[in-house]
C-alpha cells in the first residue's frame, strides 16, 4: 500500500504525524525525557536533533536551541524550569541499560 501513495502526499502524512507526535509530547509533560529515553532509546532533545539535522540537510541553518524550541512548543529553559524534575535513581539506573537511538 506505501508503494501506492506519491511522494509528495506520503512526506504531508508523515509531517502530520510528526506534527500530532510533538501536540501529544508537549502535552504530555509528566512525562520526563529521561522515561522517554528507558522507554524508547530516544526524547524530546533526540527529536530537536533529528529536527536541526533536516533542516540543516535542507540548506537551512538551525542552531539547537531553536530546534528545541520548535520541538518543545517553547524556549527549553522555559520547559525545564516549569516541568522537568530531577531523574531518581531508579531511573538513572533503568537509563543506564536501555538502549539509546543513534543520532
Amino acid at each position: 500500500m506505501q508503494n501506492e501513495i506519491d511522494t509528495d502526499t506520503r512526506t504531508k502524512i508523515e509531517a502530520a504525524a510528526f506534527q500530532s507526535l510533538l501536540g501529544y509530547l508537549r502535552s504530555r509533560t509528566d512525562v520526563q525525557n529521561i522515561d522517554l529515553m528507558i522507554l524508547a532509546g530516544f526524547c524530546r532533545n533526540c527529536l530537536a536533533k533529528w529536527y536541526k539535522k533536516a533542516a540543516e540537510d535542507h540548506k537551512i541553518d538551525m542552531d539547537y536551541e531553536t530546534a528545541r524550541t520548535i520541538i518543545y512548543g517553547m524556549p527549553f529553559a522555559d520547559y525545564r524550569d516549569t516541568y522537568q524534575t530531577e531523574a531518581t535513581e531508579a531511573q538513572l539506573q533503568a537509563y543506564a541499560s536501555a538502549p539509546k537511538a543513534k543520532i
